[in-house]
């Protein structure tokens, strides 16, 4: 059902084109989490390619680990790509994703502001997407 919505959205949703958006120096940045190697093969590839943008020097990678609490817990890997310049988005997406507190719409603005939408795209998203 998210995609039909997704489709409709008056802006361009940023999921499976971070790396082109990043590229364009429209978004600033990317954020993708998964259990410590867990991570399916084509998001490794993903991750290739944007590691050649690192090499080159168009934006900073930052991994970080968590330890997840609860039975059978694990350990997740949270990888964020950042623009030159905008490296002080990682710690405060870090600190949103890892905080201890029910998701609201409050932290959801929040991440969108961070990922590089803008007040109109995050006001739209909150009335017409987020179900909270």
């Amino acid at each position: 059902m998210l995609s039909n919505l997704v489709r409709d959205l008056p802006y361009l949703f940023h999921t499976n084109r971070e790396l082109g958006l990043m590229l364009r120096g429209c978004k600033p940045l990317a954020y993708f989490i998964d259990g410590k190697d867990w991570f399916p093969d084509i998001m490794l590839r993903y991750f290739r390619l944007f590691d050649r943008a690192v090499a080159a020097g168009q934006m900073r990678r930052h991994d970080h680990f968590s330890q997840a609490d609860g039975v059978g817990a694990q350990v997740y890997h949270h990888v964020l790509f950042a623009l030159p310049g905008e490296e002080w988005r990682i710690q405060p997406m870090l600190d949103l994703m890892l905080a201890d507190t029910p998701w609201t719409a409050v932290q959801e603005r929040r991440q969108g502001e961070l990922l590089g939408y803008a007040d109109w795209m995050n006001d739209y998203w909150l009335e017409h997407i987020y179900v909270q």
